[in-house]
């Protein structure tokens, strides 16, 4: 199993222990991860300002990937759904697309629908399967509570990303569970966790990610689970920044999926990054039952 892996801009620069994390499960479950140098920006930044500048970024990242004959690998949500909704926008528009083409030509590349793009859950859950995952669990967590966060754009628009079910998702949900952990039903779980307004309407942003986290701890999660390096972020800084406290005098930790994963395959905590997050991670070893 290969993939062209998509790192996006966020990753490297801030939560470089996605990609850490990511490579290890990868390598331990036998996917190789292409790295290709000539990958850009998603063209998020510019959707909403210059269409065709933002579906040509992303339809570059598709043609590169194309060219190598790989189905890419994208560990950012945000990135996932910008490339799918470029990929939509080019697939429905014969015009665009040729347009795009004519620009991509310059570099000797073209865009021809022949690559997939697929989100890192995606590929843990459909390409290698529940029953592969738990065969690589080698310290299941005991009374683990965990609330998943979707995230929004990899859900939505649902006839675009083709992730999973926008009301009732389970795919998150059911890869948490494979570790031994317990994942909570919480009311603000497909709630946007506010990062988008970021640096434009700070407070709300502050707020939505605050009423998240409340809503996880009154359900009774121990870690929220994320798959997003902005949701990431998110609930990092936000507690970082308000001291978001629980009674017990602690926030509430967000890991990443591939580290909750990777511990429970016996991967070892710095090459999953684990120290690189802003919240302490430490505590979540002692719910790892021994070998």
């Amino acid at each position: 199993m290969k993939f062209a892996l998509f790192h996006g801009c966020n990753i490297p620069a801030r939560v470089e222990q996605y990609a850490d994390a990511t490579a290890a499960v990868c390598a331990r479950l036998g996917i190789e991860l292409v790295e290709m140098t000539a990958f850009n920006c998603c063209g998020y930044p510019a959707r909403n300002t210059d269409h065709r500048a933002y579906v040509l970024s992303a339809a570059k990242n598709l043609a590169v990937a194309e060219q190598s004959g790989l189905d890419m690998l994208v560990m950012c949500k945000c990135c996932y759904g910008s490339l799918k909704k470029a990929e939509y926008f080019l697939n429905q528009d014969p015009e665009l697309t040729a347009d795009i083409n004519h620009i991509l030509a310059r570099e000797n590349l073209g865009y021809g629908n022949k690559t997939r793009v697929k989100h890192l859950l995606s590929v843990l859950y459909h390409d290698v399967g529940l029953e592969r995952l738990k065969d690589e669990i080698s310290k299941a967590y005991s009374g683990l509570q965990i609330a998943v966060s979707y995230g929004c754009h990899a859900l939505r628009p649902s006839n675009v990303t083709a992730f999973d079910d926008p009301v009732s998702p389970k795919i998150f949900d059911e890869l948490v569970e494979t570790t031994g952990a317990f994942s909570v039903a919480w009311t603000r779980k497909l709630d946007c966790c506010g990062a988008p307004l970021t640096g434009i309407n700070d407070q709300l942003a502050m707020d939505m990610a605050q009423k998240k986290i409340d809503s996880a701890r009154e359900a009774g999660a121990q870690f929220i689970c994320t798959a997003c390096p902005y949701t990431q972020l998110q609930f990092d800084g936000v507690q970082m920044r308000l001291n978001a406290q629980s009674n017990d005098g602690k926030p509430l930790a967000p890991i990443l999926y591939p580290q909750l994963l990777g511990l429970s395959m016996g991967i070892d905590e710095k090459t999953l990054g684990i120290s690189k997050n802003e919240i302490d991670l430490s505590e979540i070893t002692s719910f790892l039952m021994a070998e």
